[in-house]
């Protein structure tokens, strides 16, 4: 499955949507050293810690089957991200076990 195809559906899920979501990610068999090597070339594109619109990142779960799960201020934010991630986790050999679950956020607490 093609990371810049699953752009343009996030952007047409998301087109009218301006309130926050949250994004679940279910690639296949990402190590450590994968997922290090995506955020190594995104800083060097100036593009990593601060992403515009990214509100929260969590990486979770156990080696060689690791996840991402994100917040968004919008589809947009995302979608314009996503088109810049895309060929860097092409590179690397990330794949996506399934499509990202998209929801949209109800409510964050935060201690």
């Amino acid at each position: 499955m093609r990371h810049d195809r699953r752009a343009e559906e996030i952007a047409a899920i998301h087109q009218e949507v301006s309130v926050s979501i949250v994004v679940r990610f279910n690639p296949k068999d990402v190590t450590r050293a994968k997922y290090d090597e995506v955020v190594r070339r995104l800083e060097e594109a100036g593009e990593w810690p601060n992403p515009p619109g990214l509100e929260f990142h969590v990486l979770y779960g156990s080696e060689g089957n690791l996840r991402v799960s994100e917040i968004w201020d919008s589809g947009e934010s995302l979608e314009a991200y996503f088109q810049k991630i895309s060929p860097i986790m092409n590179e690397v050999g990330i794949e996506m076990a399934s499509e990202p679950e998209i929801f949209e956020v109800q409510k964050v607490v935060k201690r």
